[in-house]
């Protein structure tokens, strides 16, 4: 993954501005406080949206401009699962990437089966998705992406709002995927064994390097920034 002078403006508001890494590492974790462009960044990774300057490439291929080659090279999970579910059923739902990928009917449900029996939930197939838990509808979400085979998965705060032994749960499926992964958090502990680490403020790099060395400086900052009182200033 290479980010060459990767800026993004919204409605004349510059979210990120100036990135340029380029990262191959297997486990990679995104910190920052809410508003530094965390979320943005990650669908730029996705292909989801395009940066209003720079490029953004994964195995040579422009993510903004090859939108099939996107799909076939990033997934990504976002924090809410109910934002990207919307068929009835687990199998309908772990299957419709592949469906995009143009797989036929056939090979669709070999590979939907394949992948539940791969985590052990062949039995969800004909589950309504609705009837899930948050921390199942995630799963089913993490399998839907996987599904698909990408070199490289974005999560987005995906154990946000989760109950710590789901948490755990999720964390450890997650641990076991194959693929390349991101993972977008505020939460220091869930990107603890990392890789790397970049840090986030303000839309632009504050800190990149291993996790050890970058998350005790964030931690140290973001306590810092709770001892005052910057919630009783008014945005400009």
């Amino acid at each position: 993954m290479l980010l060459d002078g990767v800026a993004l403006r919204l409605s004349g508001r510059v979210v990120l501005e100036g990135l340029s890494f380029s990262a191959d590492e297997r486990r990679i974790g995104i910190v920052g406080r809410n508003g530094s462009g965390k979320t943005s960044l990650a669908r730029l990774i996705a292909g989801l949206i395009a940066p209003s300057a720079g490029q953004i490439t994964i195995a040579a291929t422009d993510m903004a401009r090859d939108r099939k080659a996107a799909l076939r090279s990033v997934g990504i999970l976002f924090q809410n699962p109910d934002h990207q579910i919307i068929f009835p059923t687990v199998s309908e739902e772990v299957g419709f990437g592949l469906t995009q990928l143009g797989h036929d009917k056939a090979e669709v449900a070999r590979q939907t089966g394949a992948i539940l029996q791969r985590f052990g939930k062949g039995h969800w197939a004909d589950a309504a998705t609705h009837s899930l838990s948050q921390g199942q509808k995630q799963l089913v979400c993490l399998m839907a992406v996987l599904a698909m085979r990408p070199a490289l998965i974005v999560l987005d705060e995906p154990y946000s709002g989760l109950d710590i032994p789901t948490r755990r749960q999720l964390m450890r499926y997650v641990d076991r995927v194959e693929a390349s992964v991101v993972l977008i958090s505020h939460d220091p502990a869930t990107l603890m064994g990392f890789d790397r680490v970049i840090w986030l403020d303000q839309g632009k790099i504050r800190d990149d390097g291993p996790a050890a060395r970058v998350l005790p400086v964030f931690e140290a900052q973001m306590r810092a920034w709770g001892e005052e009182d910057d919630l009783t200033h008014l945005a400009g």
